[in-house]
């Protein structure tokens, strides 16, 4: 399953302009919060967890919320995806992949999932 999401940056720094931190904890973890060290990598963030939620089909709600997924970095900085146990066990989920940039005034994400059950080819 694969999901992709687009988010223009100058977005994110006005929502942390009005709100603070208050807008960073609606949606990042603590340790998050010490990654995203200026707004554009924040939006990056933002479009990863939108961009996960896609790929499961659910979108951020009930079923995949915000505090369901976080993101740390590799040794060499890389992002990489952290998933609650809820979000694992109810999708099947047994691995993830995913890649941001920017460009401009824009933050990308896309996130691959990899699920044990088995994907359900339509016919038509």
């Amino acid at each position: 399953m694969i999901g992709i999401d687009l988010i223009k940056t100058s977005r994110m720094q006005k929502l942390i302009e009005k709100f603070g931190q208050k807008a960073l904890e609606r949606f990042l973890s603590p340790s998050e919060i010490e990654l995203a060290s200026n707004y554009r990598t924040a939006a990056g963030f933002w479009a990863a967890k939108e961009a996960l939620s896609k790929a499961l089909g659910v979108g951020i709600g009930g079923d995949c919320s915000f505090k369901d997924i976080k993101i740390s970095k590799t040794q060499r900085g890389a992002p990489i995806l952290e998933l609650s146990q809820k979000l694992i066990t109810a999708f099947h989920i047994t691995d993830t992949s995913l890649s941001i940039t920017h460009d401009g005034e824009y933050a990308i994400a896309v996130v691959a999932v990899e699920s044990a059950s088995p994907h359900k080819v339509q016919k038509f």
